[in-house]
C-alpha cells in the first residue's frame, strides 16, 4: 500500500509517499537522479519526489502525475484503489484563485441600508501618507438588500420581506450567478432569517450558498461577511478541483490541510479553510520534525520558489483569528504565518540606481534564467553566479521537453552584462559576482524581516530559538538568515526540500469551531462559557467521522480589556481568577504593559478537537566510519562569501554518518536541497540524519 503526501506550491509540486512494496522501490531505484529513497523500519521506504507544478507540455495536473511517475502507469491507465491508502494534500488552487480573482461570480446577500458596508470597511489606510487610495477588488459581484432587521438583543423588528429576496435572487441566477453569500445584522446570534433566506436560494438552485451565521459565527459585520464572500468565492473552485482530484483516484480516502494546520477530508474542505493550505503543512511540518529533534522553541523559516513563509513557535501552534490576505479580510482561525514575496524564483532587476529582489515572481514557467525557458534572473541564478548552487547537482528537468541540467552559461552572461548596465548607470565598478552578492544580501534583509515581525516586534528573543529552515530554497541562505538575526543554531531535517509535503503525513485530523460572547469575565459567566464549549465540541466531532478514534479537546478563551480591539488567547479554566494572569503575562510580553483597572471582556471561545493520526517514524542511521575519520568530499568547487571567493568542499548527504562534523566554508548536497554552511559555522550530522547548524565564533552581525 501507499501513503501519499502532496504539497502543490508556486513553482514546484512535492510529493512524499510511505510503502512497504517491494516492486515499486525495485523500479525508482533504477532512476536516482529523479527519486530519492529512504528506508525505514519494518521493511518500509520513504519516496521523495519533486516535479514543476506547470508544465503544460507533459502533463495537466503534477500531484496525479508525481502519483502516476511513482507507481509506474501511464496517462492512459486508470489508477487502481486498492494501490494506494490515503493521500493528504496541500493546495494553492484557492490562494491563486484570491491573488489573481479568478473566483466564481457571487452575489451578496445582506441587511437593507448595508450595501456598501464591505467595500467601505474599517477605513484603515494601510499607508497613512498616499495621496491616492486604491482599495482592493471586491469579491462579490452583486448585491441584494433584504428588508429585514434584528436587534442586538434578538427581538424581531422586520420580517424578512420573502417575496422581494424571491424575485431578485431569482433575477441574478437567471444571468448565471450561482454562488450566494448571506450575512445579516446579528445573525451571528439569531440566524433564523438567514436560513430563511438560504433555503429560498437552494429552491432556485444555486449551487454554492454560504451563511455567516455557519462560515463565521462571530461578531462584527464586516470581517464576517468579508469571510462569507471569500468561502462563496473559493469553494466552488476547490470543490472543481478536488472532484477533479477524486475523479482520477476513485475510492481513494482525500484529506486536505486547512490553514489551522489539521487535516479534513477532501468533501469537507471549504474555501475559508483554503488558503494557507500549503504553508500550513510546512508549519505543522517544521514544528512535529524539530519537536522530534528535541527543539520546543522555533522560528520556521519556509523559502519556496514564489515565496517565503516565516512563523513561531514555543509550545504550541500560534493561530490567529483575523486576518488579510490578498486585500480579503477573514475572521477564522488561521496559523499565524507571515508571507513575503521573496523565494528562489524573486525577480532580480535594478531600477538605475538601486537594486530591486521581487515581489514578482518568475515562477515555474518559464522561471528563473538558468531553467531554460527564457526567464528573467532570479534569487536562484544568483546563487548560481556565487557557486552555492552546481547544475551537477540539480536534477536534470529543464527546458521544453524536461531532460536539461541548469543553465549556468546564460547565468554568468546575464550578470556580466547586468554588472555592465550598472556601471554605466553609476560609474561605480562592480564584478557580476559582487552583484549578485548584492541581490542575495537584499533578499535576506527581507526575509529576516519578516521573522523579526513574528518574533523581535512581539516580545520574543529569537537568539534563544532554533531556526528550523525548509522549502526549495531554505539551505541555500540559511546561515545568512540567522547571522542577521543573531541566531546561533539552525535545524536541517532530511526531508527539508519537501518538509511542507512531509507535514501533511504528521499532521492530526482536527476541527475547530468558535462562538461570540462579548461579556465580562466573572464567576456567573463560566457555567455559560462551560455550556456553550459542550455545545461547539459536539459540533466539532460531528466533522470527525472515526467514532472511536483517540481525540484531544482543545478548549480557549479569547480575552481583551474592555473599550479594546485586540484579543489574547488563554486556556479556559473553571476558575476564573485563573485565566487573568495568563493574559496579563502575554498581554505584558506582546505590549509591555497591563491595565489592572481595566475590566477582561470574553469576546469568544474556540474548542480544537484533534484526531491523532499514525504517523511515520523518523529514519535512524548507523555510524561505521571510525570517529576521528573525517568525511570525504566528493570535489572542491569555487563559492563567493565574504566578499571573497573560497575553495569549498561538496559533500553528498548521504555519504555523511552520525557524528560527523564540517566547517564552513562547505556545500551539502542531496537531491531535493542544497545546503550552503558559510565561514564560521559547523555543520553536525545526528543519528536521524538531521543537520544541525552552529555558529562556531560569537555573533557580530546585528538585529
Amino acid at each position: 500500500m501507499l501513503k501519499v503526501f502532496a504539497d502543490r506550491g508556486g513553482t514546484f509540486t512535492d510529493i512524499v509517499a510511505v510503502t512497504n512494496n517491494q516492486v515499486i522501490i525495485d523500479r525508482l531505484s533504477r532512476y536516482p537522479e529523479r527519486f530519492l529513497i529512504v528506508s525505514l523500519p519494518n521493511q518500509q521506504w520513504i519516496i521523495v519526489y519533486k516535479l514543476l507544478s506547470e508544465n503544460p507540455e507533459q502533463y495537466q495536473d503534477a500531484a496525479i502525475q508525481g502519483i502516476r511517475d511513482i507507481i509506474g502507469f501511464s496517462d492512459n491507465e486508470p489508477i487502481p484503489n486498492e494501490a494506494i491508502e490515503v493521500i493528504k494534500m496541500g493546495t494553492t488552487v484557492a490562494t491563486n484563485a484570491l491573488l489573481e480573482r479568478k473566483g466564481d461570480r457571487v452575489v451578496l446577500v445582506i441587511t437593507k441600508g448595508f450595501k456598501d458596508a464591505l467595500r467601505i470597511g474599517y477605513q484603515n489606510r494601510p499607508n497613512i501618507f498616499a495621496r491616492q487610495i486604491i482599495l482592493p477588488t471586491m469579491l462579490y459581484e452583486q448585491v441584494v438588500e433584504i428588508n429585514e432587521r434584528y436587534d442586538a438583543h434578538g427581538n424581531e423588528l422586520i420580517p424578512v420581506d420573502i417575496q422581494q429576496a424571491k424575485k431578485e435572487l431569482q433575477a441574478f441566477y437567471n444571468i448565471g450567478i450561482r454562488s450566494c453569500a448571506i450575512v445579516f445584522m446579528h445573525s451571528d446570534r439569531y440566524p433564523n432569517h438567514e436560513q430563511q433566506i438560504a433555503q429560498i436560494a437552494q429552491k432556485i438552485g444555486f449551487t454554492q450558498i454560504s451563511v455567516s451565521h455557519q462560515v463565521s459565527p462571530l461578531m462584527k459585520l464586516v470581517s464576517r461577511g468579508d469571510t462569507t464572500v471569500v468561502d462563496a468565492y473559493l469553494t466552488p473552485i476547490l470543490r472543481r478541483y478536488v472532484n477533479q482530484i477524486a475523479s482520477q483516484l476513485p475510492g481513494v480516502k482525500l484529506m486536505f490541510m486547512k490553514s489551522d494546520g489539521g487535516l479534513v477530508a477532501a468533501e469537507q474542505f471549504q474555501g475559508k479553510d483554503s488558503i494557507l493550505s500549503g504553508p500550513a503543512g510546512g508549519i505543522v511540518g517544521a514544528v512535529q520534525t524539530s519537536k522530534r529533534a528535541g527543539f520546543d522553541s522555533v522560528i520556521t523559516f519556509d523559502m519556496g520558489g514564489t515565496s517565503t513563509d516565516v512563523a513561531h513557535f514555543k509550545e504550541e501552534y500560534e493561530r490567529q483569528l483575523d486576518s488579510e490576505i490578498a486585500g480579503a479580510r477573514m475572521r477564522v482561525p488561521v496559523l499565524a504565518i507571515n508571507t513575503i514575496a521573496a523565494g528562489g524564483g524573486s525577480i532580480l532587476f535594478f531600477d538605475g540606481s538601486s537594486y530591486r529582489v521581487g515581489p514578482q515572481s518568475a515562477g515555474s514557467n518559464p522561471g528563473p534564467a538558468c531553467y531554460r525557458r527564457g526567464g528573467p534572473l532570479t534569487v536562484t541564478d544568483a546563487n548560481i553566479m556565487l557557486g552555492k548552487i552546481h547544475p551537477q547537482y540539480f536534477p536534470s528537468v529543464f527546458g521544453i521537453d524536461g531532460n536539461l541540467p541548469l543553465d549556468k552559461d546564460t547565468v554568468i552572461q546575464q550578470f556580466t552584462q547586468l554588472a555592465q548596465d550598472i556601471q554605466g548607470a553609476t560609474l561605480n565598478h562592480c564584478t557580476p559576482e559582487q552583484v549578485a552578492a548584492g541581490f542575495v544580501a537584499i533578499a535576506v534583509e527581507n526575509m529576516a524581516n519578516a521573522i523579526k515581525k513574528i518574533s523581535l516586534q512581539r516580545g520574543y528573543d529569537v537568539s534563544q530559538y532554533v531556526l528550523c529552515c525548509f522549502g526549495g530554497a531554505g539551505g541555500q541562505v540559511a546561515c545568512l538568515i540567522a547571522d542577521t538575526l543573531g541566531m546561533k543554531k539552525i535545524f536541517l531535517h532530511p526531508c527539508a526540500g519537501v518538509l511542507s509535503a512531509y507535514g501533511m503525513g504528521l499532521a492530526d485530523v482536527s476541527a475547530i469551531r468558535e462562538g461570540g460572547v462579548e461579556q465580562p469575565l466573572t464567576k456567573a459567566l463560566i457555567p455559560k462559557l462551560q455550556h456553550l464549549m459542550e455545545y461547539l465540541e459536539a459540533q466539532a466531532r460531528s466533522e470527525i467521522n472515526e467514532a472511536n478514534a483517540q481525540k484531544e479537546i482543545v478548549r480557549k478563551v479569547n480575552l481583551k480589556y474592555e473599550g479594546t480591539d485586540s484579543t489574547l488567547s488563554v486556556d479556559f479554566a473553571d476558575n476564573f481568577v485563573l485565566m487573568q494572569p495568563e493574559f496579563e503575562v502575554k498581554h505584558q510580553s506582546r505590549y509591555g504593559f497591563i491595565q489592572l483597572e481595566k475590566t477582561l471582556i470574553v469576546e469568544s471561545v474556540s474548542v480544537e478537537v484533534i484526531q491523532k493520526m499514525d504517523t511515520t517514524e523518523e529514519p535512524l542511521i548507523i555510524r561505521t566510519r571510525p570517529l576521528d575519520e573525517a568525511p570525504i568530499s566528493v570535489e572542491t568547487v569555487r563559492m563567493y562569501s565574504t566578499d571573497k571567493w573560497h575553495d569549498t568542499p561538496v559533500y553528498r548527504r548521504e555519504d555523511l554518518q552520525p557524528e560527523d562534523s564540517i566547517n564552513g566554508p562547505a556545500i551539502v548536497v542531496d537531491k531535493i536541497s542544497t545546503i550552503v554552511v558559510e565561514p564560521n559555522w559547523n555543520a553536525r550530522l545526528t543519528e536521524h540524519n538531521n543537520l544541525i547548524l552552529q555558529r562556531l565564533s560569537t555573533f557580530i552581525g546585528y538585529i
